[in-house]
């Protein structure tokens, strides 16, 4: 009798630009001889649930509205702008007229839906945290849990005291400002009254943006779903557990082939933007091989299976992996990935929780005292789990030795200016994190909670009391 509030069982529906990625087992790591000899993608098998990803990169429009959330919300404060915004000297070459796109690549309408780039890992990062901020915003603003102005008032110079935050809500609601409370509503107090708040258990708040891990990226850019020739399509029918072929890139329709080979209009044409050879960024006047001389527009060229555009070619993509060149066979078999580092939400003096300068809670290092006795883990940061130990006897002296550091990032998918060889998902590089390129931008995922077919169907095989169906006796 107390109002103890089960929500009825729901499953998160993919945020504004995503789709539905199904899970499984694949062979992640190089698809072709490995001809840089970086043994960095050493080919090994293994698992990735379920999840939501991006269907195009994120675009300079896309961007643009960040920083006008930015410039609005924190009014006057250079330093935060300053920090978000793409470098967009990465254009300029020593020897090449560049300076156009310095100018005009990431302002000008004619590049709106062209993929961002000039964006580092950290601003990438931070974008996820924003966009899930606002989509839980207009969630709570529709359902009346915060008030109808409370966007305008953010925007009208809320600053870092008047912006709303998803972790801050939900750590502490009393720290939000403008919050509503809804007149009808199914969830009830201990006295029988509406609630002011939503907790996460309600399943109106958004699971939130990140970046992809690179086991995520490579397997939502193979697209497998295409070779397998009888998948399950509705819950009442079975599916194969079978692919017919190993793709190289990221299409189905030519399996190692760089050109579409179904007849037609289509036949012929290039797959992907990229450089076909030295001197040959988009073929001879007249019939141009991919159309376009710098990265193009987000939703050209043929999607894959998962409906994802540009997985091979147009911009690399930051993922969310610290690099290292023997984790894929080193890590985990099951939703792989590196770069943890445990936190926890700090606390002051009083016990209250205080907000950074961008709004969010600030957080601060688990120590390793706190985690000691534990049996899945004993250090908070293991960014570096493995390096220069007895198991792995590696060890990277960053600048003596190595460029690899733990801000060494992994971005992958190839670009509008590289070779065909780096098209492949299997294949990975690394950049410092704070450093960005001409040639990089970014999509986001969001974690999946569900039956791994999607919404609709069952979450494991279900026997039921009847006698299961059989052939008839003739």
């Amino acid at each position: 009798m107390g109002n103890f509030h089960v929500t009825k069982i729901k499953y998160p529906k993919a945020g504004p630009g995503l789709v539905f990625v199904q899970g499984g087992s694949f062979v992640m790591g190089a698809k072709e001889e490995d001809v840089m000899g970086d043994w960095n993608n050493v080919p090994r098998r293994i698992t990735v649930p379920s999840f939501f990803i991006d269907e195009t990169e994120v675009a300079n429009v896309h961007y643009r509205e960040y920083l006008y959330w930015l410039e609005n919300t924190f009014s006057g404060d250079t330093s935060i702008m300053y920090k978000c915004l793409p470098d967009t000297l990465v254009w300029r070459e020593e020897l090449a007229y560049n300076e156009p796109y310095v100018e005009y690549y990431f302002r000008y309408p004619s590049y709106n839906f062209y993929p961002v780039v000039g964006v580092s890992w950290r601003q990438a990062h931070d974008f996820c945290i924003w966009r899930s901020d606002r989509v839980n915003e207009l969630n709570l603003v529709s359902k009346g849990y915060l008030k109808k102005d409370a966007i305008k008032k953010e925007l009208k110079g809320g600053g870092a005291d008047g912006s709303f935050n998803t972790e801050t809500y939900l750590m502490n609601p009393d720290l939000i400002a403008s919050r509503g409370k809804p007149k009808k509503s199914e969830l009830k107090d201990v006295n029988n009254k509406p609630r002011s708040t939503v907790k996460m258990e309600d399943g109106i708040l958004n699971m939130g943006y990140r970046l992809p891990t690179e086991a995520e990226w490579e397997y939502a850019a193979y697209g497998l779903l295409d070779q397998n020739p009888s998948p399950r399509r509705k819950e009442n029918s079975s599916g194969e557990e079978l692919r017919s072929n190993q793709q190289i890139y990221a299409w189905s329709k030519n399996m190692s082939g760089l050109r579409d080979t179904r007849h037609g209009t289509w036949q012929g044409k290039m797959m992907a933007n990229f450089k076909r050879t030295s001197g040959d960024n988009m073929g001879v006047a007249g019939g141009l091989n991919d159309r376009a001389a710098i990265p193009g527009p987000i939703k050209s060229f043929y999607p894959n299976a998962f409906g994802l555009y540009n997985m091979s070619g147009n911009v690399s993509e930051w993922v969310g992996d610290v690099y290292r060149p023997m984790t894929p066979s080193d890590g985990q078999d099951f939703n792989y990935f590196r770069g943890n580092k445990f936190q926890k939400y700090y606390k002051n003096s009083s016990g209250a929780y205080e907000r950074d300068s961008m709004g969010r809670l600030k957080k601060t290092d688990i120590s390793d005292e706190e985690v000691k006795n534990r049996t899945n883990y004993q250090r908070n940061n293991v960014i570096n789990f493995m390096d220069g130990d007895s198991t792995s006897g590696a060890s990277y002296g960053y600048g003596v030795t190595s460029l690899i550091n733990d801000q060494s990032r992994v971005f992958k998918g190839g670009s509008w200016n590289d070779r065909a060889y780096w098209l492949s998902p299997g294949s990975r590089r690394y950049m410092q994190e704070d450093q960005s390129s001409s040639t990089v931008g970014f999509r986001c995922a969001q974690t999946y909670l569900g039956p791994p077919e999607g919404p609709g169907f069952q979450e494991g095989n279900i026997f039921g009391k009847r006698r299961q169906k059989g052939s008839k006796k003739k």
